[in-house]
């Protein structure tokens, strides 16, 4: 807020942004004509899907306090909540496709299926659970800070682009240049982070 109560002008078009590459994708997805032979479940699985991807978007821009007005421990508490929506949207979408077909979801989880795009997406999965394991059992495991950051960041990295080039690859209900630039702010807003954050990098002993 400013100084006679109006809204930040950066402020109003930063999250405008974001809620427009959010939004685009889901409403694009809704008036797909694909949907028409699609089961509820399948359709409540497939935007589950959606919104996983789109909370991808949002995690980097958090944890590295890219949105302005938000403060940095605001900013810790979001992730945090967050991370817990995106493992319930996964979890959500899974369950969604085991309802209309069991065995192809075995075969996904197993690494059997013969799509691309399945392999992605299971790799992304276990990438997106073992980040948020770890998240959880932050201070209960013996890792040092600096290696912990360098673990979750990997896994969520991982989370990240196995998940694009998951979407990417289906043809389905998303309309396809707005689930390109969804998948493509995603990548760039971990790669910024990671960037910035530099845990690989090795910091001489004193």
């Amino acid at each position: 807020m400013t100084s006679k109560g109006r809204a930040d002008p950066r402020t109003l078009l930063a999250w405008s942004a974001l809620a427009m590459a959010i939004a685009v994708p889901l409403v694009a997805a809704a008036f797909s004509p694909l949907l028409a032979w699609r089961q509820p479940v399948y359709i409540v699985a497939g935007f589950a899907g959606i919104a996983a991807m789109a909370l991808l978007l949002v995690q980097p821009l958090l944890i590295g306090n890219y949105i302005p007005g938000l403060s940095a421990l605001r900013a810790r508490r979001l992730h945090r909540a967050v991370g817990v929506t995106l493992v319930a949207a996964v979890l959500v979408h899974v369950a969604g496709l085991w309802v209309t077909s069991p065995p192809d979801v075995v075969d996904v989880l197993l690494f059997r299926s013969p799509t691309p795009f399945s392999l992605w997406g299971a790799i992304a999965m276990w990438a997106v659970f073992a980040a948020a394991l770890i998240a959880a059992l932050r201070g209960k495991v013996a890792l040092r800070p600096r290696t912990w950051r360098l673990v979750h960041m990997g896994l969520a990295a991982l989370t990240v682009l196995c998940s694009a080039l998951h979407a990417v690859l289906i043809e389905g209900t998303m309309e396809t240049v707005s689930k390109l630039a969804l998948c493509g702010l995603a990548i760039l807003a971990t790669a910024k982070l990671a960037y910035d954050l530099r845990v690989w990098v090795l910091r001489p002993r004193s």
